[in-house]
């Protein structure tokens, strides 16, 4: 039995660097806190913890010292009530990310009405609403977009959204108004491994998806290899891994999220070889 990596697969540009930044910081010593998860890898982040960056729910968690911004990015006012607090900030905001802050505040400053195709609860959308100065209309797909809109709509999107999803919105939005400016903020690392992962789930017997199972865009690598292989699993760790996913394979192909470390990539594909008798 063979194992097949995606040809993009694991951590981007944006997550190396947030780690980079934070490890960066936690050697310069003194108290370093994120504000959140820096990534949404569970074990990426307890490895900070032992490296003595910790995990801070709120600003009033951080008293002192260094605080990093979380690749997911923030509200800009989060970061002006921490430099006020004699904090020193550190912006690990994914530049993606970062351009897609952009495109929502200009989009409010030109007049449109924002819509914002992604999740409401996750905290890069959160982010996006704040530059977009807290009103904006969040869909996930075209039939979440409200029955009454203005004549004028500019259109943003999550980094890690499908580009699929943002075309089902916009061709939505085009017989509703006058004019449309859409903002494409959907980073290139998201849609090549998504489409490495489709394309990777067509060719192989099981494939298995490797990240935080609190990560949205790991989730969404698993729904798109689901949809065309349903023996597609999704894990963070080679631990949970099943030896009777495999029966009969003679492929398996192994995918994983933009905010999985390669240690854990090759942890799990170690272990499939060793479950399978691969050598």
């Amino acid at each position: 039995m063979r194992v097949v990596v995606a040809k993009h697969a694991g951590v981007c540009y944006g997550v190396e660097r947030a780690l980079k930044l934070a490890g960066q910081a936690a050697e310069g010593g003194g108290t370093v806190r994120t504000l959140g998860p820096l990534i949404h890898n569970p074990q990426a982040v307890a490895a900070l913890e032992d490296a003595g960056v910790r995990v801070a729910s709120s600003l009033d968690d951080v008293a002192e010292g260094t605080l990093v911004i979380r690749s997911h990015g923030v509200d800009p006012a989060v970061i002006t009530a921490a430099e006020e607090r004699g904090l020193d900030v550190v912006d690990a905001t994914c530049p993606f990310v970062r351009a897609a802050h952009r495109c929502a505040g200009e989009l409010r400053d030109a007049g449109y009405a924002v819509v914002i195709v992604g999740e409401a609860d996750h905290p890069e959308v959160e982010g996006i609403l704040a530059h977009a100065g807290g009103e904006a209309h969040i869909v996930q797909r075209a039939a979440d977009l409200p029955a009454r809109i203005k004549r004028r709509v500019g259109v943003v999107v999550q980094t890690t959204q499908p580009p699929a999803v943002l075309a089902e919105v916009v061709a939505a939005l085009l017989p509703r108004v006058n004019e449309l400016r859409v903002c494409n903020t959907i980073c290139s690392a998201t849609e090549q491994r998504q489409a490495s992962a489709a394309e990777l789930a067509d060719e192989v017997d099981v494939i298995i998806v490797v990240g935080g199972h609190n990560s949205g865009n790991t989730t969404r690598l698993a729904e798109i290899c689901a949809a065309r292989n349903p023996r597609t699993h999704h894990v963070e760790t080679a631990e949970e891994l099943d030896e009777r996913w495999f029966d009969g394979a003679s492929v398996v192909g192994v995918t994983a999220g933009a905010s999985t470390p390669d240690e854990q990539i090759r942890g799990v594909i170690e272990t499939v070889e060793s479950l399978t008798g691969d050598e």
